[in-house]
């Protein structure tokens, strides 16, 4: 299995549209928690996340017969935009299915690379179904965003340009996991290579998919996900991402909404730009893994996976990552209605800083 997606990898055609993007240190991160902390950018390619790889390589393989009928995809965010920009490289009709509640600025993003857009359903599962139904009744070749070899192997190029600086003595790689895509390719060619590397997925855990389907060794379909990570919020893990994590994967490790946001703000104190909040998700385990592991002196490389957030988003991250980081609390008390309770409660606060006070009455 290994060294099938390594010859996949080394033979992916992604550079025609990606680029190679940098690992930049992140000196203040990495002062603070005693290890050298790197962080892959693919939030840099032309369309701020790494998605374009798998999109790319998957349709420039397509036969001309395939090519001539055109591509379809479902998605609301990134796997559009990287489908889209391929097809408009390669010259070959896109059309996208995205949900009726997709963000208008995601919309027309993915309409200025020439895409065709349909808007359908609710959720993005409801977009699927109909994007498999309208590929079925038209001909065209639907792209996956995580369940394909194609799309693996693409997004495992990631792998190869980190290998390429001083593998030796990397320690880790943490890799942000929604469908097991991503994960799957980086997995499979590090420990084809370099097995004694660790390779551990980040999941939020209100999403956690591989996190289950690894505990109970089988895919399961979660009954809900959360949607603040909504780059990663997948029900069920693909198929063919669970098998090689099965085979390549060290751990999976969960990481909360609070220590996301705290990420996102890392990301942005070491290098002034904003990661969406799968994009810092890695990060997130990064950090969680150093603490419950007391690692020191370590190098690890965490992907910033991309960078397209909505911007009304930035105050609740603001507000929530003083959480993440544990320098700052949420308390919610119920102050009975008789003489006194209240000063009884600010006694019991004491020095502590409060930054902000709410209250409403009760039922």
């Amino acid at each position: 299995m290994k060294n099938q997606y390594l010859n996949k990898i080394l033979k992916a055609r992604v550079y025609d549209v990606a680029v190679e993007t940098p690992l930049d240190p992140m000196k203040i991160l990495s002062e603070r928690l005693d290890n050298q902390v790197l962080l892959k950018r693919e939030d840099l390619q032309p369309v701020f996340s790494f998605k374009l790889r798998g999109a790319y390589n998957k349709i420039v393989h397509l036969n001309s017969a395939a090519r001539n009928k055109g591509v379809i995809a479902a998605s609301a965010g990134n796997h559009a935009q990287g489908v889209a920009l391929s097809a408009q490289k390669l010259g070959i009709k896109a059309l996208i299915v995205m949900p009726r509640t997709t963000p208008g600025i995601k919309v027309e993003a993915v309409r200025r690379m020439g895409a065709r857009v349909v808007l359908f359903g609710d959720t993005y599962d409801e977009a699927c179904e109909q994007a498999r139904l309208l590929a079925r009744e038209n001909g065209m070749t639907f792209i996956h965003p995580y369940d394909d070899p194609d799309v693996i192997a693409g997004q495992g190029t990631i792998a190869a340009e980190i290998l390429h600086h001083d593998a030796e003595n990397i320690h880790a790689i943490f890799v942000p996991v929604g469908g097991g895509g991503l994960l799957a390719g980086v997995a499979a060619y590090v420990k084809a290579l370099y097995p004694r590397i660790k390779v551990i997925g980040v999941e939020p855990d209100d999403a956690p998919c591989l996190y289950e389907a690894l505990k109970r060794k089988r895919r399961v379909v979660l009954d809900q996900v959360g949607i603040f990570a909504d780059g990663v919020a997948v029900r069920q893990v693909g198929k063919e991402p669970f098998r090689v994590a099965r085979a390549c994967v060290d751990e999976v490790v969960l990481a909360s909404t609070d220590e996301i946001c705290a990420a996102i703000k890392d990301i942005f104190d070491d290098t002034r730009s904003i990661a969406e909040p799968a994009g810092a998700l890695a990060l997130a385990g990064l950090k969680k893994y150093v603490q419950r592991r007391r690692l020191r002196n370590k190098r690890l490389i965490a992907i910033d996976s991309g960078a397209n957030t909505n911007f009304d988003r930035l105050r609740h991250v603001a507000e929530r990552a003083e959480m993440g980081e544990r320098r700052e609390a949420l308390l919610a008390v119920t102050i009975p209605e008789q003489p006194g309770s209240f000063l009884r409660f600010c006694r019991i606060i004491g020095k502590r800083s409060i930054t902000e006070f709410n209250y409403r009455y009760a039922d």
